[in-house]
């Protein structure tokens, strides 16, 4: 049995040699000095990471209990949406923009939906505390969710979030060691606890597989006393490398969330169509048009779909419009059913084929109300014109409709004569998210792959946000080459000079960056891409450019690139963007290609955000903090209940209590969460001194008079303020002069 463990931790060992989990990196408060981010490390690391070891000692790692109420199983602990938040102004500013991001995932994924706080009672504050960490379900009361330092990633994020929502961790499901191995030796002593599993009756799956791609899932080193050995294996070995994810939901996270609250539709997904149906999703042909489009699969020779590349027999539909045969200008248009948008912006995303005549287009048209109630109005978006690469490519359309809506395709034949194929569309999706601003393909990557070596490095074209700045990326395929991780692709981002730098801002801060390389999945709520959020800062500096903020002004702080006849900037990003591994295990390869998105928006005004709770309390009681006695309900004001939760064996978990409290008042202090006891009651401060309560010790504000004051920490001591001492000094020594000059003028008087 030991020989068996033995190998099989040396087994695992050998094989995240070559694999590991998907990592990324950030940055800490202060000066950085590098061009990429510091490691990242999960969320059990942060919150074992000092000084916040040795003050919390969370459920699971990063739960913080309060009662008993279990989203999963009470009803009255789920929340009823959209569920109210405010950002806390201890907050970082990337956290802030993180956190807004996370919520468009949940509303593209899900019924899941936020508001701005409105003195509702129940709702939840994000603020940066020691550490990533949540309650789980809906407390009715205000509650914290806490996004502390290397937090703001927007995976961990979700996983919190879920948490809120009512989920526990994956591997706490009672048939977890059917799936898994708890190598119980290799856990930090005293942390065994966070490895139990519980009956059904606390914890369910929702009628779900185990998910080993779960968000919610531990990662392999979690609770780790030696960072070489796991303490959790997977009895299917392809998984090591899987579990503990940090890219996004998956689709049982989802399936579940969606079961859990009754979903049954999105709140920004307005349409997909990949046509695998012969009712091609409602979709309608013109009927004043020349031609039509046809629904046709991948059997034919050079035909293949982008759904499913061609890989399945019976499966893999498109649209096809034939531009080889009829006359010049001759149309085919393919219309969307009606539809009724929410917002005032939408994003249409396409992919796209034309294999025809260059002379062939592919226009984009909007059908409105025409102010009667029908749908006729015919608006031209955007027209897209056949090139000499005949591979599928990803088109974004922008749309703005308010009202009731169609969208169309309209192929046009451009030259028949000269054609030998036609116009091919696939995996049509409409949000009601903006585009992407710059979006990069690079095709043949696994060719890239063999040709490049670590270090090498492809530039973006430039791309312009809205303000007009100038941008791009920078791929490393096999990551930096001061990199100690390999089997890792790279991805930064830089900024360009540009035609509008004399008038903008420099250096530009505050602006957030978003990068995504695509999971090209065909439905949008089952994609697992992976995305990098970070804000520019003045903080951001490089040695390469004398310490100079690398945000500046390319012309100033950048070098030149023939390529793009422009100044590039250092760039930022991340070394081990994601592994070559998890890029070949999902789609995002589709036909070779690397699909990257990327978005530089200003969040300024996220900069103050807190709101005042009304007429509540916020009450984050229920962290048990390790070394602190527990209160006796029947001492001080707030009175406590103490309970033990029973794993799936029976026993109650050791040192873990749960805790709430009431009668005690909103935190003031946002840096850390409020004690149970109360130091300053009562007043340990003497000569009428105030208290306050800081992190949980008593802190002495003395009293000071005109004359006099008080100091020494519990204000013992009496002082003379120094302009009074001065004046007395100067009054004394003016009395002693004017005397001694009196007696001096008068010994002058005797003696004459």
């Amino acid at each position: 049995m030991v020989w068996t463990r033995a190998t099989c931790i040396l087994s695992f060992i050998l094989f995240f040699a070559h694999i590991e989990a998907v990592s990324i990196k950030h940055h800490l408060k202060g000066n950085v000095h590098d061009a990429e981010f510091e490691e990242q490390k999960d969320i059990s690391e942060i919150n074992l990471d000092p000084p916040l070891a040795a003050g919390l000692d969370l459920f699971q790692g990063d739960i913080l209990l309060r009662n008993s109420r279990n989203g999963l199983r009470d009803p009255n602990a789920r929340w009823k949406f959209p569920i109210p938040y405010i950002l806390a102004d201890n907050l970082e500013l990337n956290a802030k923009g993180a956190i807004l991001y996370a919520f468009e995932m949940f509303r593209l994924r899900s019924c899941v939906d936020f508001k701005p706080y409105e003195g509702e009672s129940s709702y939840i504050i994000f603020q940066q505390f020691e550490g990533c960490w949540s309650e789980v379900g809906d407390q009715h009361v205000g509650q914290n969710l806490s996004i502390g330092q290397r937090c703001d990633h927007k995976a961990i994020i979700q996983h919190e979030i879920l948490h809120a929502l009512g989920f526990y961790h994956e591997q706490s499901r009672t048939d977890r060691d059917d799936y898994v191995e708890i190598w119980w030796d290799e856990v930090i002593p005293g942390h065994q606890h966070n490895f139990n599993t519980y009956e059904d009756s606390f914890i369910t799956d929702l009628n779900t597989p185990y998910d080993y791609e779960s968000l919610m899932h531990y990662a392999p080193f979690s609770f780790n006393k030696n960072e070489s050995v796991p303490t959790i294996t997977t009895k299917i070995p392809e998984f090591n490398s899987i579990i503990g994810q940090r890219l996004d939901f998956s689709p049982i996270d989802l399936e579940r969330l969606n079961r859990m609250y009754n979903c049954t539709t999105t709140h920004t997904l307005l349409d997909h169509c990949a046509f695998e149906k012969a009712n091609i999703c409602g979709m309608i042909q013109g009927t004043r048009d020349d031609a039509d489009w046809d629904h046709e699969d991948s059997t034919r020779p050079g035909q293949v779909d982008h759904t499913l590349v061609g890989q399945c027999t019976g499966a893999g539909y498109f649209m096809f419009f034939n531009t080889s045969s009829g006359l010049a200008e001759e149309a085919a248009l393919l219309e969307s059913r009606i539809l009724y948008p929410k917002r005032k912006q939408q994003c249409l995303q396409f992919f796209y084929k034309m294999t025809g005549s260059p002379s062939d287009r592919l226009a984009i048209w909007v059908r409105r109300d025409d102010g009667t109630g029908k749908v006729r109005k015919l608006v031209k978006m955007q027209t897209f014109q056949a090139s000499c690469s005949q591979t599928w490519k990803i088109a974004h359309v922008t749309l703005r409709e308010e009202k009731k809506f169609r969208y169309l395709f309209q192929g046009v034949k451009g030259d028949p004569q000269n054609s030998n194929g036609g116009i091919y569309l696939d995996d049509i999706t409409l949000t009601e998210t903006p585009c992407p601003t710059g979006v990069w393909t690079v095709h043949n990557f696994s060719q890239v792959l063999q040709d490049t070596v670590k270090g090498s490095t492809i530039l973006s074209p430039r791309f312009y946000n809205s303000e007009g700045y100038g941008f791009g990326l920078t791929l490393y395929p096999h990551g930096r080459i001061n990199s100690l991780s390999s089997g890792y692709l790279g991805l930064s981002f830089h900024l360009c000079s540009g035609e509008n730098d004399a008038i903008l801002e420099w250096p530009v801060e505050n602006r957030q960056v978003i990068m995504t390389i695509l999971d090209q999945e065909p439905d949008a709520r089952n994609r697992m891409s992976s995305s990098m959020v970070f804000t520019t800062s003045k903080s951001h500096t490089a040695s390469a450019i004398n310490g100079s903020v690398i945000w500046d002004r390319p012309t100033i702080v950048g070098t030149y690139d023939k390529d793009c006849k422009c100044y590039r900037s250092i760039d930022w990003g991340w070394s081990t963007f994601i592994s070559h591994t998890m890029l070949k295990r999902r789609s995002f390869l589709k036909n070779d290609d690397l699909i990257m998105f990327v978005d530089f928006e200003d969040i300024t005004y996220l900069n103050q955000t807190e709101v005042t709770p009304r007429n509540t309390r916020l009450t984050p009681q229920g962290l048990v903090l390790q070394g602190q006695e527990q209160q006796d309900p029947e001492e001080g004001s707030a009175q406590a209940s103490l309970e033990t939760i029973p794993d799936s064996q029976g026993n109650g978990q050791p040192g873990r209590q749960k805790r709430s409290a009431e009668s005690t008042g909103p935190m003031e202090d946002h840096n850390w969460p409020p004690y149970f006891r109360d130091p300053c009651d009562p007043n340990p401060c003497q000569n009428e001194g105030l208290c306050v309560n800081v992190k949980g010790m008593a802190s002495c504000r003395c009293v000071s008079d005109h004359a006099f004051f008080y100091t020494g920490e519990r204000c013992q001591a009496m002082q003379v303020h120094g302009s009074v001492l001065g004046l007395i000094i100067g009054g004394t020594a003016g009395v002693l002069f004017l005397t001694f000059t009196i007696i001096s003028m008068r010994s002058k008087k005797l003696s004459q």
